[in-house]
């Protein structure tokens, strides 16, 4: 993908060690973005960074953990101060789970909350301010296809999922005076280990590749689908092959969905 759209563009990407997060920081140092990347793994940052320097960009590394809620106002501050501005928030870290509801104690349902919802929208009341003073910006927030339908085994990421949408589009409304947009980013299946990194009912790794998911996109296909995306300014962005029907189906014919839906195996 060919823009300057993104070019000397201040972008921060939190959850950008591996996955999506990686491939959007590599896709955008093409474009020679000012990027900001941030997750709990430092070692896997650095690399990145010197990937991403080697395109032409530069890149500063802020190492966060979004269960620690409390410190984050502190990394938006620092972020800020790297460029002086932040024009683009990715937020692209969370955790997955692979448990049943009835097997799953509310320790777990509350750690995936934390990650998934209250350490994302920390992030998102931090940066703000720094927005709406520069009446301009663009917060991006990955949810899942299960976001917008439940989904056995996920019960509490699927939750966590359906909260952001909330919170989110409440952003949205609340800010268009400020110029400040909004976009959802809906994945369906991705090529990455967010199955394998999936915690089970005692908050241990699953450490299994989820059916179907080894001939899904690629997270470099997604990442480009997701900067089309963002280009365009859509409110929502689906990312993914077949399985995103089922979206629409929830959406537009609920019935049919439900039929569909419980014939999915628990696996």
């Amino acid at each position: 993908m060919t823009s300057d759209y993104f070019k000397d563009k201040c972008v921060w990407i939190v959850g950008a060690s591996s996955g999506i997060g990686r491939a959007l920081a590599i896709e955008l140092s093409k474009q020679k973005s000012q990027l900001i990347i941030s997750s709990r793994n430092e070692e896997k940052l650095i690399e990145l960074k010197e990937t991403c320097e080697k395109n032409g960009s530069k890149c500063a590394v802020i190492p966060l953990d979004l269960a620690d809620s409390q410190s984050l106002k502190n990394k938006a501050s620092l972020a800020y101060s790297q460029y002086n501005k932040i024009d683009f928030l990715i937020l692209n870290g969370g955790i997955s789970q692979r448990s049943l509801i009835n097997e799953t104690p509310l320790a777990i349902d509350r750690k995936i909350m934390e990650v998934n919802y209250f350490g994302n929208i920390a992030i998102t009341k931090a940066v703000l301010p720094y927005m709406i003073q520069q009446q301009s910006g663009h917060i991006a927030t990955v949810s899942s296809i299960v976001g917008v339908f439940g989904f056995p085994l996920r019960s509490a990421y699927s939750a966590s999922k359906h909260a952001l949408h909330g919170f989110y589009e409440s952003l949205r409304i609340e800010h268009l005076k400020d110029h400040i947009k909004v976009s959802i980013i809906i994945p369906g299946r991705v090529k990455t280990n967010i199955s394998v990194n999936a915690i089970d009912k005692n908050g241990l790794p699953h450490n299994k590749l989820d059916k179907g998911q080894a001939n899904a996109i690629s997270p470099q296909k997604a990442a480009i689908d997701i900067l089309k995306g963002l280009r365009k300014e859509k409110k929502e962005i689906l990312i993914g092959r077949a399985e995103l029907i089922m979206v629409y189906l929830k959406r537009f014919s609920p019935f049919i969905f439900s039929k569909i839906a419980n014939k999915i195996k628990q696996e």
